[in-house]
């Protein structure tokens, strides 16, 4: 009997044991789902790219291009380049259709080698009706030091056109705006040693304080030493030891690959325009009741035709007749939420109700005047 229920007190102990280490295992794997790579959520000082632009010329349009008396740029920047290719066009009158100024716009990426190729988008600035066709002729691209770091030229890729007639007209995209696919080769290198830096900066792109000081510890755990420090709610300084100094490209690689849970500050983001709501996981709403009611006013319009008498002087009118009926809604519900609501329980109240998306941007605005929204509300 004794052997007996020993037996049985060990095999309730062994699946208490595998009920607890599976919790643990689900736990683990949901903190996994919920985490994210350190590469994901910051950027490394001196890591960036740099903006481009440049003015030039589109050719060999079918008659959309510019008005030449409408856009005086783009018949100055005509004659001109014809003069640099050694034909005189001054004094005349150019009425060419075949032409348009343009806007090129780049990116240049880190450490981009000299040589390479880069996309350039290509945009009209004249009454150019469309692109389609163009080519791109010589354009140098500068940077914000006026510098040129790159050279464009090519045919336009574009993907909207236009189709007029005398009776209509039909427009798909936008025909003045195009992409020339490795369309600029990168003449100027930015100098940055990478490898040189004692101290690497890390840049939170939502910048938290939990989550630099997360970011701070996973690195210090990583490198086994007191070697991050946040300093700021948007940046992380890594002293690189002296054992990497010549492996900053390797170090960086192992702290990209960390992963940690970023925490955010509860917040909801409205969009009135397009009636679009986004709401964070922590989002909380203390006890507060909520009533949604609509008032409809219709007036209708019927007017009348008042005919004179038979041999009578007087004249035909018309009698305007207006008719208005109110429809007060009497049988909308009254939702109670009590305190911790989570972001699921809300919008299922809500919808409930039969709320729409605008109704409800007004519902977390009025809850939020209450003080019974904990979190911010941010109106883009």
């Amino acid at each position: 009997m004794i052997r007996t229920a020993l037996r049985l007190l060990r095999r309730r102990a062994v699946l208490v044991v595998l009920t607890a280490l599976l919790a643990i295992g689900v736990q683990a794997e949901q903190a996994f789902a919920a985490s994210a790579r350190i590469k994901d959520i910051v950027d490394v000082e001196g890591v960036r790219d740099n903006m481009l632009i440049g003015y030039g010329l589109v050719v060999g349009l079918n008659g959309s291009g510019d008005s030449l008396n409408n856009s005086p740029f783009t018949e100055q920047s005509l004659t001109g380049m014809l003069e640099r290719m050694g034909v005189n066009t001054r004094g005349t009158n150019l009425r060419t259709k075949n032409v348009a100024a343009v806007m090129v716009t780049a990116t240049l990426g880190a450490y981009a080698a000299q040589g390479t190729r880069i996309d350039v988008t290509v945009s009209a600035m004249g009454d150019a009706k469309s692109l389609l066709g163009g080519t791109l002729l010589v354009t140098p691209m500068m940077g914000a030091d006026g510098e040129v770091y790159a050279v464009a030229q090519g045919p336009i890729a574009v993907s909207g056109f236009t189709a007029q007639g005398q009776g209509a007209s039909v427009t798909r995209g936008v025909p003045t705006s195009g992409r020339i696919s490795s369309g600029a080769i990168v003449e100027r290198e930015i100098q940055f040693s990478l490898a040189e830096l004692p101290v690497l900066r890390l840049s939170l792109r939502n910048p938290d304080f939990t989550t630099a000081q997360r970011v701070a510890t996973a690195i210090n755990i990583q490198l086994r030493g007191n070697r991050a420090q946040a300093t700021d709610p948007s940046s992380v300084l890594i002293n690189v030891p002296e054992t990497r100094r010549g492996d900053v490209v390797g170090l960086v690689t192992e702290i990209e690959q960390l992963r940690i849970t970023p925490d955010q500050v509860a917040r909801v983001v409205v969009d009135e325009k397009s009636g679009v709501i986004v709401m964070g996981e922590n989002v909380r709403i203390s006890t507060v009741a909520i009533a949604q009611g609509n008032l409809t006013i219709r007036i209708t319009e019927t007017p009348q035709v008042s005919q004179p008498g038979p041999f009578s002087q007087g004249q035909t009118a018309v009698v305007p007749r207006t008719d208005i009926q109110v429809d007060e809604q009497s049988n909308n519900r009254l939702a109670v939420m009590n305190a911790g609501v989570t972001l699921q329980e809300l919008v299922q109240s809500l919808n409930a109700l039969g709320v729409g998306p605008r109704d409800m941007i007004a519902i977390l605005q009025s809850i939020k005047a209450a003080g019974a929204l904990q979190a911010e509300i941010e109106v883009i």
